[in-house]
């Protein structure tokens, strides 16, 4: 498969996720969750631990894979599981799913990230390759403070000499700012909107 098809297909499934994302939260506000979320919490424990590893292994898919918007699935975690467990989930599922864009990067390299990244994209960020110590550091800034696509870096980290052991530490260290900000922004955006809608 062509990079450009390869790209388009990417695209067109992104499209779809955020599509059903709008849908999913235009049904979610309408039938109250904003501003009730203990019945949701209560239909999700029914599923014991299938929802939880569901919900993580998506989380994974959507670091290496962005089928849905992360902040989205960032919200939907803690509106799913609380606060707490969400926080738990998400930052499990990012954290597996950074570790496995990191490897995959390093593994098959630039033509993989040509098929999942466009060339645009690529473009901006490839230059912060050009120095192992300055990308080090960018990239941890990034991660810590969401300025920059997060799984895009992820990816371009696998090009570098940056070990794994230093790549797993920024991710550990860095994620669960972003996660909390994201998140709760997010769910405390939305209950703040259906109250005054």
């Amino acid at each position: 498969m062509s990079t450009v098809t390869s790209r388009r297909l990417l695209n067109l499934i992104s499209l779809a996720g955020l599509i059903i994302s709008v849908w999913f939260t235009i049904y979610c506000f309408h039938l109250g969750v904003f501003r009730n979320t203990t019945a949701l919490q209560a239909l999700v424990s029914r599923a014991a631990i299938f929802g939880p590893l569901l919900f993580i292994g998506l989380q994974i898919i959507q670091v290496v894979i962005p089928i849905i918007p992360g902040g989205i699935s960032l919200a939907a975690g803690v509106l799913i599981f609380g606060p707490i467990e969400g926080f738990i989930y998400n930052y499990i599922g990012i954290v597996i799913g950074s570790v496995i864009a990191f490897s995959l990067g390093r593994r098959f390299g630039k033509p993989l990230i040509h098929h999942l990244v466009s060339q645009k994209t690529y473009d901006r960020y490839i230059g912060w390759l050009d120095n192992q110590n300055r990308f080090t550091k960018l990239f941890a800034l990034a991660i810590f403070l969401p300025v920059a696509p997060d799984d895009v870096l992820c990816l371009l980290a696998g090009l570098t000499k940056m070990s794994l052991k230093t790549f797993t530490i920024i991710i550990l260290l860095g994620k669960p700012a972003t996660i909390l900000a994201y998140s709760y922004a997010l769910v405390y955006g939305g209950m703040f909107l259906s109250h005054i809608i």
